[in-house]
Formats: C-alpha cells, sequence, structure tokens
C-alpha cells in the first residue's frame, strides 16, 4: 500500500502542527498533495484508467477548495503552504 499510517504520521508532522494533527488545512492539503502525486504516476502507466482519472479530479477539486479556505481566512498560511508544497497558482 502507497500511503500507510507512518506516511500519514510523517505528512501531519511536517506539514500540520503535530503528528496528530490531521484536522488542520495544511496537513489535508499536503495529504491530497501526495495522494495527487501518487494518482499522477499511476495514470502515466495506466492512461484508459477511467476511475482514477475520475478521483484524481475530485482530488484536484478538494484540494483547491481547501486552498481557497485558506486564501480567504489567512493569506500567510497560504503562501507558506503553496510554496512548501510548491504549487502553483
Amino acid at each position: 500500500m502507497y500511503l500507510d499510517q507512518a506516511k500519514k504520521q510523517e505528512i501531519f508532522g511536517q506539514y500540520g502542527k503535530s503528528n496528530t494533527d490531521t484536522g488542520s488545512a495544511e496537513s489535508q492539503i499536503a495529504l491530497f498533495s501526495y495522494r495527487i502525486s501518487h494518482l499522477t504516476e499511476h495514470l502515466k502507466k495506466n492512461r484508459k484508467d477511467y476511475t482514477t482519472a475520475r478521483s484524481l479530479t475530485q482530488l484536484v477539486g478538494k484540494r483547491r477548495a481547501l486552498l481557497d479556505y485558506l486564501y480567504d481566512r489567512d493569506i500567510e498560511r497560504y503562501r507558506a503552504i503553496v510554496k512548501a508544497l510548491g504549487l502553483r497558482k
């Protein structure tokens, strides 16, 4: 499995407030970004996997919604997470 409990804890520890911080926008955005990169690599090899393509589109939409939320609430946190993850906008 590509995303086990230890990997989630590492992501939450790096981008959230602690290893158990699963609810903050930054930790969720980081987790979605990790999943998006994994699904992108999968689709490069399996281009006719339409179910995964749909899931990828949904994940990108969820991440965009969280980024928009963070942009409206706290612009500094938004800029920090975009810079840390290397996202563009």
